[in-house]
C-alpha cells in the first residue's frame, strides 16, 4: 500500500510551495488507494509558532486535503527517538562527541583557511586500537553517527533518476544535540520508517539530506522509501520566489478572493503536466497524477495564469456556492430575489471573488457620485429630457418588466422612433444606475434592480444633473 505524508514545521505560515508538496503527496496516495498522513515537525521548540500550527490545519481544511488518522506531532515522540539513538550507540553505530562549540569553530576556521571543506575530524570516533581523549568536564556531548569511510550511497530519485554520493563526502553528522534533542535528519527518518512511508515526495532543497537519511535507515535496519525531489518554484525572472512574487500564506489567497480549486489546479501544473491540458478537476488530478511525470526543471510562478484559472472556476461553480463564498467578504446575496441573474451577469468579468463582490456592489448600491470622464463624454444638453422620456415609456408597461428581454422589447422601438444611437441612452443610464460607464448590460441591471429602483436612480441623477454645474 502506498503511504505518503506532508510534514511541515510550524515555524511560519504554509506557503504555496509547501501546499504543492502536500498536494502531490495527497494525489499519489489517493490515486493509489493508499494513505496520506499529516505530521507536524515541531521539535524546534524555540521557533515553533502556535498560530502557524493552526494556520496549517486551516489551510488544509480550506483546500479540502483530507488526511488519514490523527495529526502526528514530533514533540510527543521524543521517547521514541531517544530509544533509537540509544540503540545506535549501544550497537556501536553512533557515539558521544565531546568536542565543544569553540573547538568545532576553530577546526572549521583552520580547514577553511587551508581551503578544505569544513567537516568533523572524527576526534571522538571510536576505532579499534584508537585511544580517545579524556572526557572533559562540563561538556554535554552530542551524538554522532558513524558513517562509512568507503563506498557510495546510491538511490533512485523518481525525478532525477539514479543518484550517487561518495561516503567520503559525508562526515559523522550529529543525530542528537547536547541538550538531548534529536536532529531533523534523524527524526524524519525514524518517523517515516515507523509510519510506513513508501514514497517521500518533497522539495529538492532536501536532496542533500537524502544520503544522510539513507545511512540512518540502513543503520537502524529500516526499509528505504522511494524518493521524489520536486524542483523549486521560481519567480518569472528565474529567482527564488518571494512574498512580492506570490510566496504568500496559503490563506492569503483566500483573502485575495481565490477559490481553492483554482489554487490547486494552478499548483498541480507548477511542476507536473499531462500533455497540454491546463484545467484539471480534482477527479482528473486523482486519476492522472503520477510522480514519475514530475518535471525535472524548476517552474515559474505566473500570476496571470492563476487569475485566468480563478476566473474559469468562478464562471463554472454553482451560483449557490458563489453566494456562500461571497459571505466571507461581507457580501450577502443568498436571499436576493434576482441572485441568479446578478451572479450570472457579474461573474463573467470577475477574476477574483473580490472583483465579483465589487461588481455586485456596483449594481446593488446606489451611486453617490458619477464618473467625471463619463459625464463629460456622454451627458449632453438633451440627455436629461431623453431619460425622462424613456422612463415615461417604461412607466406605461412597468408591470410587464421582469427580465432583461422585457426591457429590450420596449427599448428597441424607442431607439428607432427617436433615431438614437446606443451610447446616447445606455451610457447615461449606466452612469445613473452605477456611477460608471463600465457596468454590464443596461437591460440586465434594470431587470435586477426592478423598475422602481432604476427610476429612483435615474431621477436622482437627473436632479443632480450628474453633478454637473447647472
Amino acid at each position: 500500500m502506498v503511504v505518503t505524508r506532508f510534514a511541515p514545521s510550524p515555524t511560519g505560515y504554509l506557503h504555496i510551495g509547501g501546499l504543492r508538496t502536500a498536494l502531490y503527496n495527497y494525489l499519489w496516495a489517493r490515486h493509489s488507494k493508499g494513505q496520506f498522513r499529516l505530521r507536524i515537525e515541531d521539535t524546534d521548540t524555540q521557533r515553533n509558532n502556535e498560530g502557524a500550527m493552526k494556520a496549517i490545519l486551516e489551510a488544509f481544511e480550506w483546500v479540502g486535503l483530507t488526511y488519514d488518522g490523527e495529526v502526528e506531532y514530533q514533540s510527543k515522540r521524543l521517547d521514541i527517538y531517544k530509544k533509537y539513538i540509544k540503540q545506535l550507540v549501544d550497537e556501536g553505530k553512533a557515539y558521544y562527541c565531546y568536542m565543544s562549540k569553540e573547538e568545532l569553530d576553530s577546526l572549521r576556521e583552520t580547514q577553511m583557511a587551508n581551503k578544505q571543506t569544513p567537516r568533523y575530524d572524527e576526534t571522538w570516533r571510536p576505532e579499534e586500537g584508537k585511544t580517545l581523549p579524556p572526557i572533559p568536564e562540563g561538556v554535554e556531548p552530542v551524538v554522532r553517527i558513524k558513517t562509512p569511510k568507503e563506498g557510495k550511497v546510491t538511490f533512485f530519485d523518481g525525478v532525477r533518476s539514479m543518484m550517487n554520493v561518495d561516503c567520503s563526502e559525508i562526515d559523522d553528522f550529529v543525530i542528537a544535540r547536547s541538550n538531548g534533542m534529536p536532529t531533523y535528519n534523524f527524526v524524519v527518518t525514524v518517523d517515516d520508517a515507523l509510519m510506513g512511508m513508501t514514497h517521500v515526495i518533497r522539495g529538492d532543497d532536501h536532496l542533500t539530506n537524502t544520503s544522510k537519511q539513507i545511512l540512518i535507515y540502513e543503520a537502524l535496519g529500516f526499509a528505504v522509501p522511494k524518493f521524489y525531489h520536486v524542483p523549486m518554484i521560481n519567480n518569472p525572472q528565474g529567482k527564488k520566489l518571494s512574498k512580492r512574487d506570490g510566496a504568500l500564506d496559503v490563506m492569503d489567497y483566500k483573502r485575495k478572493g481565490f477559490l481553492p480549486e483554482a489554487l490547486l489546479n494552478f499548483l498541480v501544473r507548477l511542476g507536473w503536466s499531462n500533455k497540454d491540458q491546463e484545467i484539471f478537476s480534482m477527479e482528473e488530478m486523482l486519476e492522472l497524477f503520477d510522480p514519475s511525470n514530475i518535471n525535472k526543471s524548476a517552474s515559474s510562478y505566473n500570476e496571470e495564469k492563476l487569475l485566468w484559472l480563478n476566473a474559469h472556476y468562478i464562471k463554472n461553480v454553482s451560483n449557490e456556492r458563489l453566494a456562500k463564498e461571497l459571505e466571507f467578504f461581507d457580501c450577502f446575496i443568498s436571499g436576493h430575489d434576482k441572485k441568479e441573474i446578478l451572479l450570472d451577469l457579474c461573474k463573467e468579468r470577475a477574476q477574483t471573488l473580490i472583483e465579483l463582490k465589487e461588481s455586485i456592489n456596483k449594481i446593488l448600491e446606489r451611486p453617490t457620485s458619477y464618473e467625471e470622464k463619463g459625464v463629460k463624454k456622454f451627458i449632453k444638453e438633451d440627455t436629461n429630457k431623453t431619460l425622462e422620456l424613456y422612463f415615461s415609456v417604461l412607466e406605461e408597461v412597468k408591470d410587464s418588466l421582469h427580465l432583461a428581454c422585457d426591457y429590450e422589447v420596449v427599448t428597441k422601438p424607442f431607439f428607432e422612433k427617436y433615431e438614437l444611437k446606443f451610447p446616447q441612452l445606455f451610457q447615461p443610464i449606466r452612469l445613473a444606475l452605477t456611477g460608471g460607464t463600465q457596468a454590464p448590460s443596461v437591460y440586465d441591471i434594470m431587470a435586477i434592480l426592478g423598475f422602481d429602483e432604476a427610476k429612483k436612480r435615474i431621477f436622482a441623477a437627473i436632479e443632480k444633473n450628474f453633478n454637473k454645474e447647472a
